[in-house]
């Protein structure tokens, strides 16, 4: 089945993708809850996963799912859920346990609109879910914002080799117009590198000492040390693993900033400014942990003004402003649920912001 997937260019939906993607990373194990728009990932694998004799459960609830794959990780597997929104927010508890257990849990976000129950339409109100957490204590979660079908496939592979390379859970964080819109994909081979958990992994004591994987550290110094640590990890994280793409900042004036699916409308919306003689550039994190300060810092002391464009009531553009420190305006073109703002809206905007 992997095989026959691999290296094919075929029109899906990105849904589909990722749940296509995660099988040919190797994912073992799948354990989920259906809630709109991401119920085909768990569709497909409840299918394609027993084919593969892989594990899949469709468990009681969204906080059985984490934790069942908060088991399925503690042996070293590769193993991931998916969910929604307000269904996540139910994860998070056992996210900071994960993050704490150092293991790497993969999860599929698909955001749709909020607050609380909201509605099944597309949204980006989950970026303080994803980058800040829910769940108690100082801890990060790497995250993957993907803005197409074809990096919906291409981030999943990334999702399920970071959270094993820094053993750190890791958030593929999509949206609901990217999960149900259909795009040519071609699956590559997984090419990452398998990573050795034979030293943690809890697989049997048979023939080697216990070991134990907890979150609990009854002396403060022991916390204090563990912590220390836990951060020397995110600080490698953030050197090596920050990703973003560039188009038109080499003599922008205005300078947009944008992830996810929204940032497609951005780009047209670049091509109209220039067109009508606004040097305009953009920027969009692909990783928002890491979030690409450093870049972002450097691009501020060049332009005139940076422009956050987000659905939802202005989220990223918090950490936009702590990189820019100052030195230029930062200004929001939102909408709040729904699709992205048209590449019209968003020129009407700046002619009238300049």
């Amino acid at each position: 089945m992997t095989q026959c997937l691999a290296e094919k260019k075929v029109l899906t939906k990105g849904n589909y993708a990722i749940a296509q993607a995660a099988i040919l990373a190797g994912c073992e194990c799948y354990f989920g809850y259906p809630i709109t728009p991401q119920s085909e990932i768990g569709e497909f694998m409840s299918g394609k996963m027993q084919e593969l004799n892989r594990a899949y459960v469709s468990a009681e609830s969204e906080l059985a799912a984490i934790n069942m794959v908060i088991g399925a990780c503690s042996t070293g597997a590769k193993a991931m859920t998916s969910s929604s929104s307000c269904a996540v927010s139910l994860m998070q508890e056992a996210l900071s346990y994960a993050t704490s257990d150092q293991l790497p849990v993969v999860l599929v976000s698909v955001m749709r609109g909020g607050p609380g129950l909201g509605n099944i339409y597309p949204s980006q109100g989950d970026y303080f879910q994803a980058t800040k957490g829910g769940g108690n204590g100082d801890y990060k979660l790497i995250v993957l914002a993907p803005s197409t079908v074809q990096e919906c496939a291409d981030l999943t592979y990334k999702a399920f080799y970071l959270a094993h390379k820094y053993k750190n859970p890791t958030v593929l964080l999509a949206d609901g117009l990217l999960g149900q819109m259909m795009e040519p994909v071609e699956f590559k081979d997984y090419t990452y590198p398998e990573i050795d958990n034979s030293s943690w992994a809890l697989t049997g004591a048979k023939g080697r000492d216990g070991r134990v994987i907890r979150s609990y550290a009854p002396l403060a110094e022991d916390q204090c040390v563990f912590l220390e640590k836990l951060y020397q990890k995110y600080k490698t994280i953030e050197e090596n693993e920050t990703e973003w793409e560039e188009i038109g900042t080499e003599d922008a004036d205005i300078l947009f900033i944008s992830f996810g699916s929204t940032s497609r409308n951005v780009k047209t919306a670049v091509k109209m400014c220039r067109e009508k003689g606004i040097k305009a550039g953009m920027l969009r994190p692909i990783t928002l942990y890491p979030f690409p300060n450093k870049r972002i810092k450097e691009l501020s002391e060049k332009v005139k003004k940076v422009i956050t464009v987000e659905v939802n009531m202005g989220q990223m553009i918090n950490d936009v402003k702590l990189a820019v420190n100052g030195k230029v305006p930062v200004e929001l073109i939102n909408k709040p649920v729904g699709a992205p703002p048209a590449p019209e809206e968003i020129l009407l905007k700046v002619e009238d912001l300049i």
